[in-house]
């Protein structure tokens, strides 16, 4: 996957931070599905579908819903017009995306290579750098997170220990609700001792 990138500068979100050496692309984007997502904060279809692909994304990589991180990178290729309207929608996205540089020609390259005519578009790549999916947008929308299982076999990632929201939902209520059925038993079990106890001095008296 890095060899797509091999040459180019890469942009922390929200950071000056560039991700630009042969090294830190290939520890960035190695057996990871990669997501190419083209699209503009001004555009009114992407005003409508960039917080669902932020939601989406959280919920594949954030420790609020995952217990650990699924194998999966997002760059943002902007058709902002200028570099304040992209930074000012990337400051509303997630701080682990990864984005080109405003007014990058390398953007448009992309758009030619993965024949991008329209907005928004999420292009899947597997980590050698072959097409998933040409425009998952819909797929997104339709079947949210659970998608990206389908993407992880056909990449043929090494690492499938992920959590999914709804898995992580039943993880959360078991850990809420043991703690008190654990509470609960203790209790039981010190009115038992108790009753044994007195049950004991009563005879003896």
């Amino acid at each position: 996957m890095a060899a797509l990138f091999t040459g180019k500068v890469l942009m922390a979100n929200r950071e000056r931070d560039e991700v630009e050496t042969e090294r830190e692309l290939g520890r960035t984007l190695e057996n990871k599905v990669l997501l190419l997502y083209f699209g503009s904060g001004q555009c009114p279809r992407c005003r409508q579908f960039s917080p669902l692909l932020k939601d989406f994304f959280l919920r594949l990589t954030d420790e609020f819903y995952v217990e650990r991180a699924s194998q999966l990178v997002l760059v943002y290729v902007s058709r902002d017009e200028t570099e304040e309207q992209q930074s000012a929608f990337l400051r509303s996205m997630p701080k682990r995306w990864l984005a080109i540089p405003f007014g990058d020609a390398f953007k448009r390259e992309l758009e030619l290579q993965f024949a991008v005519s329209e907005v928004p578009t999420v292009v899947v790549l597997k980590p050698n750098g072959e097409v998933i999916v040409g425009n998952a947008v819909e797929e997104i929308q339709r079947m949210g997170p659970a998608c990206f299982r389908n993407w992880q076999e056909a990449a043929e990632l090494v690492d499938r220990n992920f959590l999914l929201a709804e898995d992580f939902d039943d993880c959360s209520r078991r850990s809420i609700t043991d703690p008190i059925r654990r509470l609960k038993y203790k209790l039981d079990k010190k009115t038992e001792a108790k009753n044994r106890e007195r049950k004991e001095e009563g005879e003896l008296f």
